[in-house]
């Protein structure tokens, strides 16, 4: 069937595992777990570890940005990464993943405020940030 079209089968891409043993499909890790407190079993997906890894264009983007540059911009350029990368992986069991990702890009964040503005403690730092991002994060 895929000989015609001059297509083939790449034996590396093509494997047959066990649901049990899980395996990664377009960025999702599919796999069969117990439900917590339950004895049944489900099958899950949620974001696979290199699909989380190879996101790491908010880590460039907090790099390059520079520090002329205000806050406001890099929070624009971030949350559209952020809001496509959210919206593919949303219909997933990805809590956990979601909470890493806000934690990382909070510290991100916070590093490039204070490399933005070395002499500035976090107080001083903190009385600058819109009110929203400072009671979302404490």
């Amino acid at each position: 069937m895929l000989v015609p079209t001059g297509l083939c089968r790449s034996p590396e891409m093509t494997t047959v595992c066990h649901i049990d043993e899980g395996f990664v499909f377009l960025g999702f890790r599919i796999q069969r777990r117990t439900k917590r407190g339950s004895p049944k079993r489900f099958v899950y997906t949620y974001p696979s570890k290199k699909a989380l890894a190879r996101s790491s264009t908010r880590r460039a983007i907090t790099r390059t940005m520079g520090r002329n540059n205000p806050l406001t911009d890099l929070m624009r350029r971030l949350n559209a990464v952020l809001r496509g990368w959210t919206n593919y992986f949303r219909h997933e069991a990805s809590k956990a993943t979601f909470s890493y990702l806000c934690a990382y890009t909070w510290r991100r964040v916070v590093d490039w405020l204070r490399r933005k503005h070395p002499r500035a403690n976090w107080t001083r730092i903190r009385r600058h940030l819109p009110p929203q991002v400072v009671a979302d994060r404490g």
